[in-house]
């Protein structure tokens, strides 16, 4: 049975599989108190201000112009993370710029990488941008494991991202 949709103060519901809207971008609560919570997507993300607009998926470290551009070395100490396709939790999200990226900083990922690289293989950051398999990555280079086997030259797989 259908009640349409409910309105109680500034919670919203429209009896579609328990999804409902609590404030809005100028009402809001200060204060949450759950049981428990889950997320949709896998990555804890932060914004940050770029250089230029780049691609998910795409290694960058601190420094540029402003706060982080594209990976241009290998197995760089500068390393920041990766560009996010659609962050479960986005910190700074209010940081407005020309080029404000959201950066995986934890979690489940894209990644774009050149091979090869092994399931459990450490990443550290290569060129262009991508991340590459290393055996003996040093602590403040790594940003993460692969999930997957890749055999080409250079592509995207899943990754989880956590530095050291």
């Amino acid at each position: 049975v259908s009640t349409g949709t409910v309105t109680v103060g500034n919670i919203v519901n429209s009896n579609a599989n328990g999804i409902g809207n609590i404030g809005s971008a100028s009402v809001y609560y200060n204060t949450v108190f759950a049981k428990a919570t889950s997320a949709q997507y896998a990555d804890l993300a932060e914004k940050f201000l770029a250089d230029q607009p780049y691609q998910s998926g795409t290694v960058l470290i601190f420094g540029g112009d402003l706060e982080v551009t594209e990976s241009t070395a290998y197995a760089d100490h500068r390393v920041a993370g990766v560009v996010s396709t659609n962050p479960s939790y986005l910190m700074n999200s209010g940081l407005e710029g020309q080029y404000a990226v959201e950066l995986a900083l934890q979690g489940r990922v894209p990644c774009s990488v050149e091979g090869p690289v092994e399931k459990g293989d450490l990443l550290v950051s290569a060129p262009n941008g991508r991340a590459r398999a290393a055996k003996s990555a040093q602590a403040g280079t790594i940003i993460g494991k692969s999930l997957e086997n890749f055999n080409g030259e250079s592509g995207t797989i899943e990754i989880v991202v956590g530095r050291d």
